[in-house]
């Protein structure tokens, strides 16, 4: 499973294939890196997005904390904006609540400082904002509406635990009823979920886990169902577990009308040259993008929520900083460096930029009391 920031829930998945797409060349060919492919075989940039131009939702998956991604979603929307300048771009990491600050954005009334701070950024998403700057910069040189897809993951619990009936719709943002999961994509679920801790009886979280994943989805196509009543072109920006396949979101769109979709992913080529069948509707080919990544972030090694009084500590990996530390599920990390923890974005953030070798103290709540703990992170050599 690759590296990701620990939050609740998403493991990256993958995408639905969809047919129309241009005629494609070179039949067994390895695509070589900077070319598209769809089933192993070579397919020309500008025929691709000439068709990609005419559909109403195209879905870029990502992993997070790949750079390599976030440049890769860049090119490709500055090729398709060429094509389809009428267009709307779509965000997985802010909730409805941040649309002004999209707003304020684009029309260029904000600095990135306010800009992060107004969209709550760091407790929304966490992933570092400089691997998504670029994109937003595009968006606002070009004019380009960028619209808020995700809802607050106090809301997602909220219509996971309690029902859509007992959440009144203006209080969902009208958001309507998912479609349920097929049967592959519960098994999907299933193996992701055996993978991080529960809460009592297995079977019961596991409802619990595929009602959230599947209100991620609901929420997200939904918002871009609305979006093309505006703009010709809705592009949407989001992990690849939520359109692997076409289980998630594209699963959603089409229950909500909208079935000319297109799922886009970069593609580390393997050695055999062929990713699984159905993987996508096009991979673009990355080349050894490794040396060109930043440092892998710090990381304690925890499981994180966020809690009224500070962030809980929902997990400990083994063999962790966080195990040596003596961090134990149920704490409550209530400052770090001294100032108070709002956020597990907050948190993360402040982890991830720490130095090599550096001290971070923590004030954990546990029990009623509050101890002091100071982590102090390995030596790059040290750490491998």
């Amino acid at each position: 499973m690759p590296r990701r920031r620990f939050r609740p829930l998403v493991a990256p998945l993958l995408i639905l294939a969809v047919t129309g797409l241009p005629a494609i060349s070179q039949a067994n060919d390895c695509p070589a890196p900077g070319q598209w492919q769809r089933e192993g075989k070579v397919v020309g940039n500008a025929a691709l997005m000439a068709e990609l131009a005419d559909r109403r939702v195209v879905l870029l998956g990502e992993l997070h904390e790949r750079l390599a991604h976030h440049r890769w979603q860049l090119h490709t929307l500055a090729g398709l904006h060429a094509r389809q300048p009428d267009m709307a771009i779509g965000l997985e990491m802010l909730p409805r609540e941040a649309q002004p600050a999209l707003d304020a954005w684009v029309a260029g009334e904000l600095n990135e400082a306010d800009f992060l701070a107004e969209s709550d950024w760091l407790g929304a998403w966490g992933y570092d904002p400089d691997a998504y700057l670029p994109i937003l910069h595009f968006a606002r040189m070009q004019r380009i509406p960028l619209l808020a897809i995700n809802v607050t993951p106090a809301l997602r619990q909220r219509l996971a635990t309690e029902g859509w009936g007992a959440v009144p719709a203006v209080e969902r943002h009208g958001i309507t009823p998912p479609a349920p999961a097929s049967m592959s994509y519960r098994e999907t679920l299933a193996a992701i979920y055996a993978n991080h801790p529960s809460e009592g009886e297995y079977e019961a979280g596991l409802e619990r886990f595929i009602d959230a994943q599947l209100v991620w989805d609901r929420a997200m196509a939904q918002g871009l169902a609305e979006a093309t009543e505006e703009a010709a072109l809705v592009v949407g920006l989001m992990g690849q577990g939520h359109v692997s396949y076409g289980h998630g979101v594209t699963h959603q769109l089409a229950d909500l009308g909208i079935d000319t979709t297109a799922g886009l992913m970069a593609w580390d080529r393997d050695p055999d040259c062929i990713p699984p069948a159905g993987l996508a509707d096009a991979l673009f080919t990355l080349g050894d993008e490794a040396g060109f990544e930043p440092p892998e972030p710090q990381r304690l090694g925890i499981l994180i929520a966020a809690h009224e009084d500070g962030v809980r500590v929902n997990g400990v990996s083994e063999q962790s900083l966080a195990e040596a530390l003596g961090l134990v599920e149920g704490d409550l990390i209530v400052e770090a460096a001294g100032r108070p923890v709002r956020n597990p974005g907050e948190l993360t953030d402040l982890i991830r930029r720490q130095t090599p070798g550096t001290l971070l103290p923590l004030a954990v709540l546990r029990n009623g009391a509050t101890e002091e703990l100071l982590a102090r992170f390995p030596l790059r050599d040290e750490a491998r």
